[in-house]
C-alpha cells in the first residue's frame, strides 16, 4: 500500500506547529514532513515524532532569507560558504531525526538574468549540488532536487522535468534524486503519466495537491486515482508527501484518502 505523509507546514494549521504532529498521527498519518525544522532544536521534533510514533520523512535545507525572497541557496553564485553551510546544519537535524533525504532549493534567478547569468547559476548548482551530494553520502543520505512551477515561484532556477533530469546526469551521483512534484509538473508542463514513467528510475520522492488551487487531491483537473495506481504497478515503496493546502479544516478534507488509512472527522482536543 502506498504510504502518505502530511506536510505539517500546510495541514493541520489549525494547531501551533508542534501540536501538528500529535494532529496527523491521529489522522491515521505515519510520516511527516516539513518545509524548515530550524525553528526548534532536534531534541524538541525528535520528542513530538517519538510520542505520535511518526517518521522523519523529509525536509529543506536551510534556504537563505525566506522573508525576503529567497527560495533556496543552491544556483546562487559568491553563496558557496552559506550553501555549505546549510548542508551541514542539515545533516545535523537529519541525523538527530533519523531523516534519510533532504531537499535542497536552487533559488531564484535574477529578473533580469541574461544567458551568461544563466550559465554562471547553473554552474554554481551543479557545484553545489555535488558536494552536498558528496556530503550527504557520507551520513548515508538522499539529496533531492525538484523542479517548482513559475506561476507559483516566479524566476525559480529549476522549473522543468527534462531539465532536472539533465541536473542528475551532469552531477553523476549514484543518491541524488528528484523531488517529484505532481502539482508543480502539471502546472507548468502537464502530461503526468508520462513525466512519472520517464524518470520513475530517478525519482526519490512524491508529492501532490489538487489544480487549479493547490488544494485536496481529490479537487481539480488530476485524476490521482490513476496516478496512485500507476505509482504502485510501477512498485513505488517511498513516501507520497501531502503538500496542499486544505480548502477548510484539515480532516473534513482527507477522505481521499480513507482507502490509505486516513480518516476524517472532529479531531481529539486536549
Amino acid at each position: 500500500m502506498l504510504r502518505f505523509a502530511a506536510n505539517l507546514s500546510m495541514l493541520f494549521t489549525e494547531r501551533d506547529f508542534l501540536a501538528r504532529f500529535a494532529a496527523a498521527a491521529e489522522a491515521g498519518f505515519r510520516g511527516v514532513e516539513y518545509l524548515f525544522p530550524y525553528a526548534f532544536e532536534p531534541r524538541e521534533l525528535r520528542r513530538v515524532l517519538d510520542d505520535n510514533g511518526l517518521t522523519q520523512v523529509l525536509f529543506n535545507l536551510p534556504p537563505g532569507d525566506w522573508d525576503a525572497g529567497e527560495r533556496g541557496l543552491a544556483s546562487l553564485p559568491g553563496r558557496e560558504a552559506e550553501f555549505r553551510d546549510s548542508v551541514h546544519e542539515a545533516l545535523r537535524y537529519a541525523e538527530a531525526l533519523d531523516c534519510p533525504r533532504l531537499h535542497a532549493m536552487a533559488g531564484v534567478l535574477p529578473a533580469d538574468a541574461d544567458a551568461a547569468t544563466r550559465e554562471a547559476h547553473r554552474a554554481t548548482y551543479l557545484a553545489n549540488l555535488r558536494y552536498a551530494a558528496d556530503e550527504l553520502a557520507r551520513a548515508g543520505r538522499t539529496l533531492l532536487i525538484e523542479p517548482i512551477n513559475e506561476h507559483d515561484m516566479p524566476g525559480y532556477f529549476l522549473n522543468r522535468q527534462a531539465q532536472a533530469r539533465e541536473i542528475l546526469d551532469q552531477v553523476g551521483a549514484d543518491n541524488l534524486r528528484i523531488q517529484f512534484d505532481l502539482y508543480h509538473c502539471q502546472m507548468s508542463e502537464g502530461n503526468l503519466t508520462a513525466a512519472l514513467e520517464a524518470q520513475y528510475p530517478r525519482i526519490g520522492h512524491v508529492q501532490i495537491a489538487g489544480v487549479p488551487g493547490r488544494h485536496e487531491p481529490d479537487v481539480g483537473e488530476i485524476h490521482y486515482p490513476a496516478l496512485f495506481a500507476r505509482l504502485e504497478a510501477l512498485g513505488y515503496d517511498g513516501w507520497i508527501g501531502c503538500e496542499y493546502r486544505p480548502a477548510g479544516e484539515t480532516r473534513a478534507g482527507l477522505g481521499w484518502g480513507a482507502a490509505y488509512g486516513l480518516t476524517t472527522g472532529a479531531p481529539n482536543v486536549d
